[in-house]
């Protein structure tokens, strides 16, 4: 029993009458509060569905004092998170947000990178994700001004950020590379990072640092501005290479920077792998399109953006939770999962 096409559109007092039950009784039951009886409840959704009536969101929205929307933001800039078809790592975090948040019946609201100016003043959403934020991050800034809720996609970094987050293992997944380097024969690793404060870069030279001093490398760290994407990498690696011509791998935590390491190690005449190993973080569409492959960690964003999805709700109160997202608390993301390509897979006997 379905309208036509161009006939009057069912309203919920059309569903109450055809149920016999009040207004309020549809609204309840539709929305899933108030006590209505179970059956009753899906008598009436089904009788909705039957007359093909639709909620008029804007005017629930209204009633609510909601958007019902939240927002993806982060500072990073698209040179490194996105790609050259904007297909990467923050494009990938995005789809699987937005598709768990629509379950709950969000919407997910992308904002480009936030660096300056006013991103996240001028749309209406209810609460955001902040990915890999910075000790010093704009799109947190201006959340806080405007006094939105907000968690993060890996641990902030800023000593007065408490806000819940979903841990992304930065540590871990740099012991992971540094450990398959040294299994491939590496004996002096170098580590290029982004210059900046997320954790990504602060977790990584943590974990170099002590890995070097447990296999007695001289540690070698250097770092490369993320808006300048894939050439700032070629530039740094091809800078380092001429510092430290003995380096034998290259742990480059920035897909764009590594494949600028690829390109620069091939200006130079080295083979990749045969004369140095080259790693990244993300296993995304740079390192499988990079020749040679880029061996890289899977990180699991998809479980790990749908969890930050689960967490914000929770912390907007429209999700139940296991235990309150408290300030600070952090979600384990699945354990990331190394990669193994012909960029770091020497063959036997090679140096």
């Amino acid at each position: 029993m379905t309208t036509s096409h161009g006939a009057r559109r069912p309203t919920i007092a059309d569903v109450a009458a055809a149920a016999s039950v009040s207004r309020t009784t549809v609204s309840h039951a539709l929305n899933g509060i108030g006590k209505v009886d179970p059956r009753t409840r899906e008598r009436i959704k089904k009788i909705a569905a039957e007359l093909g009536y639709r909620p008029n969101l804007r005017a629930q929205r209204l009633r609510r004092g909601q958007a019902k929307a939240i927002a993806l933001a982060s500072s990073m800039p698209f040179a490194v998170a996105g790609g050259p078809s904007r297909l990467g790592f923050y494009m990938e975090v995005a789809a699987a947000a937005a598709e768990r948040a629509l379950v709950h019946d969000y919407a997910l609201v992308l904002i480009p990178p936030v660096q300056s100016g006013s991103a996240l003043y001028s749309v209406d959403i209810d609460g955001a994700i902040v990915v890999e934020p910075e000790a010093d991050d704009a799109a947190v800034a201006q959340l806080r001004e405007r006094g939105l809720p907000y968690v993060a996609l890996g641990r902030p970094t800023a000593p007065d950020d408490d806000a819940p987050y979903v841990d992304l293992h930065g540590g871990r997944v740099v012991e992971l590379l540094l450990e398959h380097l040294s299994d491939q024969g590496a004996r002096r690793p170098a580590l290029v990072v982004g210059a900046g404060t997320r954790h990504s870069s602060v977790d990584a030279r943590t974990a170099y640092e002590r890995t070097a001093a447990a296999h007695g490398w001289p540690p070698v760290v250097a770092t490369a501005a993320e808006d300048g994407g894939e050439q700032a990498g070629y530039d740094r690696c091809a800078a380092l290479l001429a510092e430290h011509p003995d380096v034998d791998a290259l742990c480059v935590l920035v897909d764009a920077f590594a494949v600028g390491a690829v390109r620069a190690l091939r200006a130079a005449g080295r083979r990749v792998p045969d004369d140095v190993m080259v790693v990244t973080r993300y296993d995304g569409l740079r390192a499988r399109t990079c020749e040679p492959p880029l061996t890289a960690v899977d990180l699991r964003l998809e479980r790990a953006a749908a969890d930050a999805v689960e967490l914000l709700l929770a912390r907007l109160g429209t999700r139940p939770t296991t235990g309150a997202p408290d300030t600070g608390s952090a979600v384990p993301a699945a354990e990331p999962r190394l990669v193994p390509r012909a960029s770091s897979l020497r063959r036997p006997g090679t140096r």
